[in-house]
């Protein structure tokens, strides 16, 4: 390059000129102007795009609300129709004069023709690939029309099952319910496996442009993807290698700079060949500012500039954030088995956190917004991970970088869970290309951990496996070859493969759970080695104790259902359905043991209430109580165990399900419990016989020289017994503290009318709190409350001054018609104590005095 026009290109960079170029690539989005029709019939209306069939339907009026009372039912012909999309665009006479132009269309719901200017340009049949038509010579200046025809996702899957000449299992798929009979044919195509039902979610099988369309045009080069490699991370120097891939339409020479927030990092002369060309880098960065999890440090990002320069000046240019940090998967033999844990920058990390599913059914209606909500939801309940569960899809970009930001690490399931798979070569295919455009688009954020092949098919597989679904006992011997023939391909050849080529030597696990990668450990759900999930609770309804008797390594999904707020049933019910045996309860409720498996955990710990509001209120209450004692459990086994992933975070539609926030991202009491489960610091008693055993568990990477106390209360707050003492709580492990008698404890005192509260302190300051009982709540001898609730606001906050004469257990506070949001919610409250607690509304102090309104236990 000569001398004056690198001078103008580094004035250019200098003064934040960047694209001062008239030789840069243009890029436009085709979402507007789009109409829909069942094809080849009816007249064409309005669409959204990005949109799915069914919402467009419901924009026009030609369908009510998929989500009220049993309106499912009714829309299960929309999936075995064809149907039809188009627009018009104009293109300018800048686009029309670019050597490239190129149509990239990121997500298309799922088998789909394509049309430009009545010229077929391709066909597509995978809802999770990245699909891009080069269109020079058929793209027009001035007007043009985009054409797109998706066929019946639900008959091109029978289809293709009939094809494929074997039925292969897929449990969740609701084909009945579908009017598809017993052909469940959600596994033979890639989309997302959810639509077609689950055991928390509707079927409601999409089609439709489910992602942007974008127009690009360029000249001679293009920046086509950037990946920074870190090969070593520490807190002195970070060495990286920047992986350009460029396209050239010819040889030539050219600049490549690397720049960090508008600093010039290192630049180089290469030669580009025609074509593609990848291109390795490589630079330092000193005292690098490190990405921790939530809760161990700084979320830093860094956003690199790749610039490339011809003698005409910028011609292509790639933007890239990511955080610094060395992340991996720890598995070494130890005194137990075989550890499971993760390591961020040298430090072991206690994975506290959630699985997470889609946030819709229709997943357009999901926006950055309620991407920030979720991530935000979990890292305000102190998660540090969330597992991207196989079922659902590669999230957007936006949730990953909220992840990043938030200090969020992410466990990604590649999209197959709960059943076998076809092993055609087409479809292999399929699934590679799959693989690899979804690695390579997220790849780059420091928040991804690991890498995960499947959720529950080896398990499933294995038949006799402890939670072995028998699925292989079901096929013959030649049967069974072949389908495990294809599993292991997909799962133990190409996906890793695509791992190992594609990213900076990141961790995969082919699947969960399982107690390890080799062959006679496949679909073993394993305690002293592996991943586990736990599901003794609830399905095998085994008391909520059986959390500290099953041991596990890395519990990856337990969890307990509850019904949504009274508020969220209200969108889809009428008071005639508020009856948990009417048919719109339970068509919203999709376990098969759901009602009844809560109604009989609920007699084993509480009263069931007769009231319906009060019953909806218990759910909550139970579901809180059962993660409280699972993850307790877990951090009260560290380091044996080293996360607690719970089952799950959020809902695709209103629906009693698992979830710790509900369709509407309101907080359960399961969520409240969790935030505080998962502090820092927290002090967790557990009775062992006729001791009381005190642990603290600390992600501190400090010993806490701190105080303890132990106190027993009587229902009108007065004191039985106290004891404390100091103590020294070791650095990122759990500690037992002090183990004292029951008797010693009671003081004489009846165990059914006093509660026992633990308090570790570290100086004035109260790290954590916990209250325990000496019986079942449902054993409790509760007297009733009087609440005092005075609403004031201080400093732009409003909150309120809640106290009363006895005990109360699981205080809600809520004000019906409004999304009001407490700090603290489902707490006791003991007599003689204030509580203040925020609350995020725009109510007036006086107005929430007028409508807030309490719940309890009794």
């Amino acid at each position: 390059m000569n001398k004056i026009v690198w001078m103008l290109f580094f004035g250019c960079i200098t003064w934040g000129m960047v694209g001062c170029s008239t030789e840069k690539e243009i890029r436009t989005e085709l979402n507007s102007g789009w109409q829909f029709r069942q094809r080849d019939s009816g007249t064409w209306l309005p669409a959204t795009v990005p949109g799915t069939v069914h919402t467009d339907l419901l924009a026009n009026g030609k369908i009510e609300n998929p989500f009220y009372r049993m309106n499912e039912l009714q829309l299960q012909w929309i999936d075995k129709k064809d149907w039809e999309y188009r627009t018009e665009f104009t293109v300018s006479e800048e686009i029309g004069k670019k050597v490239n132009q190129r149509i990239t269309f990121t997500g298309l719901d799922t088998y789909a023709d394509v049309y430009l200017n009545g010229e077929k340009l391709g066909s597509t049949d995978n809802m999770f690939r990245t699909w891009r038509f080069d269109v020079e010579g058929k793209l027009k200046v001035g007007r043009n029309e985009l054409h797109i025809v998706f066929a019946s996702p639900t008959l091109k899957g029978r289809e293709e099952m009939e094809r494929y000449g074997l039925r292969l299992p897929a449990d969740n798929d609701q084909s009945v319910r579908g009017e598809m009979g017993n052909d469940r044919v959600s596994v033979y195509t890639r989309k997302a496996p959810y639509h077609y039902g689950w055991d928390w979610g509707p079927r409601l099988v999409t089609s439709g442009i489910w992602r942007p369309v974008i127009l690009e045009a360029w000249n001679d080069v293009k920046v086509v993807d950037v990946f920074i490699r870190q090969p070593s991370v520490t807190k002195e120097k970070a060495q990286l290698v920047a992986e350009v891939c460029v396209n050239s339409d010819k040889q030539q020479s050219v600049t490549i700079a690397i720049m960090n927030e508008g600093k010039m990092l290192l630049q180089e002369q290469k030669e580009l060949r025609r074509g593609e060309n990848k291109i390795s880098i490589p630079y330092v960065i000193q005292n690098p500012r490190l990405w921790w999890s939530n809760g161990l440090g700084e979320q830093n990002l860094y956003n690199f500039t790749i610039l490339v320069t011809s003698e005409e000046g910028v011609v292509s240019e790639k933007k890239v954030t990511t955080g610094l940090r060395s992340l991996r998967l720890v598995r070494e033999k130890d005194q137990w088995g075989e550890s499971f844990g993760f390591e961020l920058n040298g430090v072991p990390v206690f994975a506290k956190g959630a699985n997470a599913i889609p946030n819709d059914v229709f997943l357009p209606r999901v926006t950055p917004d309620l991407y920030e909500k979720m991530v935000l939801d979990a890292a305000n309940a102190n998660m540090n991970m969330i597992r991207i569960w196989g079922g659902g899809i590669y999230e957007d970009d936006a949730f990953f970088e909220f992840c990043d930001k938030y200090g969020i690490m992410v466990w990604q399931d590649f999209m197959f869970a709960c059943a076998m798979y076809p092993g055609n070569q087409e479809f292999l295919d399929n699934v590679r290309q799959e693989a690899i455009d979804n690695v390579t688009r997220i790849r780059n954020h420091p928040s991804i951990a690991l890498w995960c092949g499947n959720n529950e098919n080896a398990l499933a597989w294995r038949y006799g496996a402890p939670g072995g679904w028998g699925w292989k006992n079901a096929f013959t011997k030649e049967e069974q070859d072949t389908v495990f023939k294809a599993y292991y391909t997909v799962f133990h050849e190409i996906l890793p493969q695509v791992v190992k080529d594609y990213t900076d030597g990141d961790d995969y696990w082919p699947s969960s759970p399982m107690a390890g990668p080799e062959p006679d450990q496949h679909g073993l759900d394993g305690t002293t080695s592996g991943d586990q999930h736990y599901w003794g609770v609830w399905h095998g309804f085994r008391p909520l104790e059986s959390f500290d008797e099953v041991t596990t390594r890395f519990c990856s999904e337990y969890g307990f259902q509850s019904f949504p707020e009274m508020s969220t049933i209200e969108t889809y019910a009428l008071p005639e359905d508020y009856d948990i045996e009417s048919e719109v309860m339970k068509s919203h409720q999709r376990s098969y043991i759901g009602n009844g498996r809560i109604l009989d955990y609920m007699k084993m710990y509480y009263w069931v209430p007769e009231e319906f509001e009060q019953f909806i209120y218990m759910t909550h209450v139970l579901q809180g109580l059962a993660t409280k004692m699972g993850i307790e459990a877990h951090r009260r086994n560290m380091p044996y165990c080293m996360g607690s992933l719970i089952w799950q975070i959020n809902d695709c539609w209103p629906v009693a399900s698992w979830s710790t926030t509900d369709y509407y991202h309101k907080w359960k009491a399961a969520h409240y419990m969790m935030r505080d489960c998962f502090k820092e610091v927290i002090v967790a008693p557990k009775w062992e016989g006729d001791s009381l055993a005190i642990y603290a568990v600390s992600d501190r990477q400090e010993m806490i020289q701190g105080r303890l106390v132990v106190e027993v209360l009587d229902f009108q707050g007065n004191s039985i017994s106290s004891v404390e003492k100091g103590v020294d709580v070791t650095a990122n492990t759990s500690t037992v503290l002090w183990k004292l008698n029951r008797e010693v404890l009671l003081a004489g005192g009846s165990e059914n009318e006093v509660v026992l509260v633990v308090r570790l302190q570290e100086g004035d300051q109260v790290l954590d709190e916990k209250n325990i009982y000496f019986v079942y709540h449902k054993d409790l001898d509760l007297p009733t409350p009087h609440f005092s609730v005075q609403a004031g606001e201080e400093n732009d906050e409003k909150f309120i001054q809640v106290s009363s004469d006895k005990l109360a257990c699981n205080v809600m506070f809520c004000i019906p018609g409004e999304s009001a949001f407490f700090s603290d919610n489902y707490i006791d409250i003991i007599p003689g104590r204030n509580y203040k607690i925020k609350v995020d509304t725009d109510l007036s102090p006086t107005q929430i005095q007028e409508r807030i309104k309490i719940r309890y236990v009794h």
